[in-house]
């Protein structure tokens, strides 16, 4: 029985077309098969600022018409998912981004304005001298990913490697704008034993809940909400995602069923994340419906099990066994300060690869 099915769809589209924003149902237009890239370009644009930046709630956390560094990753990744990052498009947040950017390289996650406006109680500007590995780390690895050619990239990038080199622990929204770093970093070799090191500590922490049925198993973060959980297929949004690999097919079903079974009786899915206004939820739910459904679709029964078939579980049990000893040892020789969610709520659009 497919975990996806047309039913489902059609449901989320009256779910979309119902609460959804005009970038939203641009979004789902595309998804469906249909749609106009350039449409939906348009409706991105709206949320672009004067002088090149992005605001207006795109981020459904971060309100007002002042720009924001985690709204400019959450551009980028829409940009990704439409087809649109071109050159010039990734050349012009670049030129923003470089405005900010922090000695060490990186961009803060969220500037000194975010708290003009309404926003979370939890969420303050970030410490402005230094970048934010959640927001550096997923812009690049879109920029990355589309061979984007801007000063700014080189040395975002040297930030990026360092600050994850210098990882010891985490949390799941980081884990996966690393994700996002490790997916497109043009050393491969380095990117593979980083990504097997922060597996191994994805699982140890644990910051995963691998039986749904059993929440209790597990504390959520700090910052997070009670029952804010990641389940293997966030971090493994396809089977391209370079943490498939941290996970059996066993695992992964069970993670695939449990958000197949979220769906609501109205069509969407919920958030799960601490709410701080009622709008919260209807301005957020719809991306998290298309969230949903892009994962959904792209670990469809068949692509699963070719993708087990390549890699037998004991296979992954070994490298984990193995990157579990070097994430020890690297525990031993740093320490990093992490971006802390109940500080700052930044979270990012979609969180997964």
């Amino acid at each position: 029985m497919p975990r996806i099915t047309d039913t489902m769809i059609e449901r989320s589209a009256e779910f979309i077309w119902l609460t959804g924003s005009v970038l939203d149902q641009h979004r789902f237009a595309l998804l469906a098969g249909g749609g106009n890239r350039e449409a939906a370009r348009a409706a991105l644009d709206a949320h672009r600022t004067a002088d090149g930046g992005f605001a207006f709630a795109l981020e459904p956390d971060v309100k007002g018409p002042d720009p924001q560094p985690l709204a400019a990753m959450t551009a980028l990744e829409i940009l990704d998912e439409i087809g649109a990052l071109d050159q010039s498009a990734g050349a012009g947040v670049c030129d923003w981004l470089a405005r900010y950017t922090a000695p060490d390289g990186g961009v803060p996650d969220l500037l000194p304005t975010v708290s003009t406006y309404p926003r979370p109680p939890w969420v303050e500007a970030s410490p402005q001298g230094r970048g934010g590995l959640l927001t550096t780390t997923r812009a690049v690895g879109m920029l990355l990913r589309h061979h984007v050619d801007h000063p700014w990239v080189e040395g975002a990038t040297a930030f990026c490697r360092k600050a994850v080199d210098e990882i010891t622990t985490s949390h799941p929204y980081e884990v996966y704008s690393v994700l996002a770093f490790l997916e497109h970093c043009p050393d491969r070799a380095w990117a593979a034993a980083t990504a097997a090191r922060i597996g191994a500590l994805v699982r140890e922490a644990p910051l995963v809940l691998l039986d749904p049925a059993n929440p209790g198993g597990i504390a959520t973060p700090p910052g997070y909400a009670e029952h804010e959980f990641s389940y293997a297929c966030d971090y493994a949004g396809s089977p391209q995602s370079i943490a498939a690999e941290w996970f059996t097919g066993e695992e992964l079903r069970t993670a695939l069923d449990h958000l197949a079974s979220g769906q609501r009786d109205d069509g969407g899915w919920p958030i799960h994340y601490r709410l701080w206004s009622p709008a919260i939820e209807q301005q957020a739910r719809p991306r998290a419906t298309i969230a949903a459904l892009r994962i959904l679709k792209a670990w469809e029964e068949e692509a699963l099990q070719s993708w087990d078939d390549r890699s037998s579980r004991d296979d992954r049990s070994s490298r984990l066994a193995s990157a579990r000893g070097t994430a020890k040892k690297t525990a031993a020789l740093h320490r990093h300060p992490h971006l802390d969610p109940a500080e700052t709520g930044a979270r990012g659009q979609d969180a997964q690869r």
